[in-house]
């Protein structure tokens, strides 16, 4: 029992799944970072408040308080948080790609056709060619 254990652990998946949270949890630190010493003190500075909390905050029967600002803050932060990772990331790792083809020639691999997918284009094709 130990030793399936000891190889499941060993085995190179789980290693690499390891080491790429480990590297996740690193990054969201960089991003989180980004986001809240860069972005938002920059939206404060346009809007006037680092946050929203305040703003829409509706109070009910007992004094139970709806927070629409607070919800509104975590949603700007989650925005802020997908477009640092796309621009930061995303796009540069994509220009990369695109450039190290370019450099090397290589081409995407056009997906094979499903026969019944030829089948029904060539079906619809003729139709059409009868109809006119």
């Amino acid at each position: 029992m130990l030793k399936g254990f000891r190889d499941f652990i060993m085995k190179g998946n789980v290693v690499d799944l390891a080491v790429a949270v480990v590297i996740g949890a690193a990054f969201g630190s960089v991003v989180t970072a980004m986001v809240e010493f860069i972005l938002m003190p920059l939206i404060a500075g346009l809007v006037g408040s680092p946050n929203f909390d305040s703003f829409l905050v509706v109070t009910l029967a007992g004094g139970v308080q709806v927070k629409f600002g607070a919800f509104l803050t975590v949603l700007v932060n989650f925005l802020l948080v997908a477009a640092a990772i796309y621009f930061v990331v995303v796009m540069p790792m994509k220009k990369l790609n695109d450039l190290h083809k370019a450099k090397f020639g290589v081409e995407e691999a056009e997906a094979p056709v499903d026969p019944k997918l030829a089948l029904l284009a060539e079906i619809r094709d003729e139709l059409k060619s009868r109809t006119s």
